[in-house]
């Protein structure tokens, strides 16, 4: 055994516990819940303007292929930017009446197939030096899983 090993103390299991889960308040806290709250009030603003039927007519013709209405496309367009913002979308529009639990079950993966990709490609792709040229590749990438998961799912709900 090496002397740095056997001279550094163990930490007891309750104050590993209590480590993890001030960690995890202050992800929730600080980044989870204004993102999600964020969504909510944004698809509650675009429904009383009636921009959110805009948009569902808008993208109807594409989302029906997925099984999915107009204003679905509103979840996509957040699951990009944040995925915990996307939820926020979901819930905002479930709320309204204008997604079912079918929806959502064919929404979830492509939230996670496309999620964040805005904020992985400063996060990522810069940080390692990625050509700027590559991005609409990997983002167009993103956005044809999320759409063939969309169209399984929609066979399997």
């Amino acid at each position: 055994m090496t002397q740095a090993s056997s001279s550094a103390p163990k930490k007891m299991i309750t104050d590993v516990f209590v480590e993890g889960a001030r960690k995890g308040w202050n992800i929730g806290a600080m980044s989870t819940i204004p993102n999600v709250m964020m969504a909510f009030i944004i698809i509650k603003a675009l429904n009383v303007t009636g921009a959110l039927t805009a948009l569902g007519a808008l993208f109807q013709p594409l989302m029906v292929l997925v099984g999915l209405p107009g204003e679905g496309a509103a979840v996509l367009m957040g699951a990009i930017m944040s995925m915990g913002g996307a939820v926020g979308i979901v819930m905002g529009l479930f709320s309204e009446g204008i997604l079912t639990g079918e929806h959502i079950a064919i929404l979830a993966p492509a939230i996670y197939l496309m999620g964040s990709t805005i904020q992985y490609a400063g996060r990522i792709l810069g940080v390692i030096g990625t050509r700027g040229s590559l991005y609409p590749i990997l983002f167009g990438i993103c956005i044809a899983n999320g759409f063939m998961a969309m169209f399984v799912m929609n066979l399997l709900v």
